[in-house]
């Protein structure tokens, strides 16, 4: 079977229109609708519902999709392995690294890995840890930061960075009078979170569950700057990873009572081919990471 019809195939599952994925594919449209019928009539299978300019998968064109997706990736993973035999010199990193992290903890790193590998491009991916998880999952990432205690049995991991989530107030907030807080009295304050999906946010849900209280969220946002803003206006209090906090944001950290540890690791699919570009900057971070994300 010719595996480029597969490729229209996947385009079209994902933007639901034959137009956006002819434009994707950078072909033109005519070419992509005949060789999706023609895929169909070798199978004998209808794949694509087409109605009132809806674009619906059939329920075998989303069989066709699971195996296609997979046919796709380990096609390409071949022919890059391929390609890196002859001793191409060039290569790709997709990583997915979670915000907090990007804007804080990544920077040095991947300024380094540039200058020690010019020749190789860096496309990062901003997102929640989840999101990231699942998209490497998916193949539209070969490594990506994820939270150690979600690992599942489809991904390997290097440990990476173990930080404390310190709770974060203002100067003036009665939390600088203690030593540590608790979950409950955390809880009564008027909170400032990144939405869900991101680490941050489903560490709170979670200790919010165990200790049976329902966080009052006053604002929900991911950037960072932002949320030091409200705090230090005295407008909510939040939990940071310690590497976010400098000491010219007027901001005044605190410990949990009991502490809170987030293990971070670095992950990729297991069984996949790491490209050496990939193995290289897997074998940077892990090297190099403690030392550049202390700045």
């Amino acid at each position: 079977m010719d595996i480029k019809p597969l490729r229209y195939f996947i385009a079209i599952a994902k933007t639901a229109s034959f137009t956006k994925a002819a434009e994707q594919l950078n072909v033109a449209q005519p070419a992509v609708s005949m060789a999706i019928k023609k895929l169909e009539t070798d199978l004998g299978l209808t794949l694509i519902h087409r109605a009132d300019r809806n674009i619906v998968l059939t329920d075998e064109g989303k069989k066709l999709l699971f195996h296609a997706q997979k046919i796709i990736q380990a096609t390409d993973e071949a022919l890059l392995e391929m390609s890196e035999l002859k001793g191409l010199s060039q290569g790709e990193v997709r990583v997915g690294i979670p915000g907090m992290m990007g804007s804080y903890y990544f920077p040095p790193i991947l300024m380094a890995f540039r200058h020690k590998y010019p020749t190789i491009s860096l496309k990062v991916i901003e997102g929640g840890t989840w999101q990231l998880q699942k998209m490497l999952e998916r193949g539209e990432l070969d490594l990506s930061v994820i939270v150690a205690d979600t690992l599942p049995a489809s991904l390997e991991t290097q440990a990476l960075i173990r930080e404390e989530m310190l709770v974060t107030v203002a100067t003036d907030h009665p939390f600088c009078e203690l030593d540590k807080i608790t979950a409950e009295r955390f809880f009564k304050e008027e909170l400032v979170m990144f939405k869900e999906g991101y680490f941050h946010r489903r560490i709170v849900d979670k200790l919010a569950q165990k200790c049976q209280m329902t966080p009052n969220i006053g604002f929900e946002t991911n950037l960072i700057p932002l949320i030091k803003s409200i705090i230090q206006q005295g407008f909510g209090v939040s939990t940071l990873l310690a590497m976010v906090v400098e000491q010219d944001d007027q901001l005044i950290t605190r410990s949990f009572d009991p502490p809170i540890w987030l293990d971070l690791d670095i992950a990729w699919r297991k069984g996949s081919y790491l490209s050496k570009a990939n193995q290289a900057f897997l074998d940077f971070v892990c090297e190099h990471g403690q030392n550049y994300g202390k700045v």
